[in-house]
C-alpha cells in the first residue's frame, strides 16, 4: 500500500511539474527587419529584429535565419523565459516565418 501511495505521489509530482514548464511558453507573433547579431553587449541569439523601438534577439533550430537577413518578415516564436540576462533584449525561439 505504501508503495502504491509513493508512485501515485512522484506520478501527482511529475504531471504538476510538466503543466508549469508549458504555462511559462508565450507565444509572440512580430513583424521587422532580421539582422545579423555581430557584436553586441548580450551573447545569446544569432540575429535580431527591430520591432519598432524594441530589439529581440532571435534563434532557430528549424530556420536558417540567415535566408532572411535585411528582409522585412512576419515571424512565430516563443519567448524564452529567463530571458532577458543584464540588459539585453527578450530571446524568442522562431518557429515560423514569412516575407511581409
Amino acid at each position: 500500500m505504501k508503495k502504491i501511495v509513493l508512485l501515485l505521489a512522484l506520478v501527482g509530482l511529475f504531471a504538476s511539474c510538466a503543466t508549469k514548464k508549458n504555462s511559462n511558453i508565450s507565444t509572440v507573433m512580430l513583424t521587422g527587419k532580421i539582422t545579423a547579431l555581430g557584436i553586441t553587449t548580450f551573447q545569446y541569439g544569432t540575429h535580431m529584429l527591430k520591432v519598432e523601438n524594441k530589439i529581440y534577439a532571435l534563434r532557430s533550430a528549424t530556420i536558417k535565419l540567415d535566408n532572411y537577413v535585411n528582409k522585412l518578415v512576419t515571424l512565430k516564436g516563443e519567448k524564452i523565459s529567463g530571458y532577458p540576462i543584464e540588459n539585453g533584449p527578450e530571446l524568442i525561439d522562431v518557429s515560423e516565418i514569412s516575407f511581409k
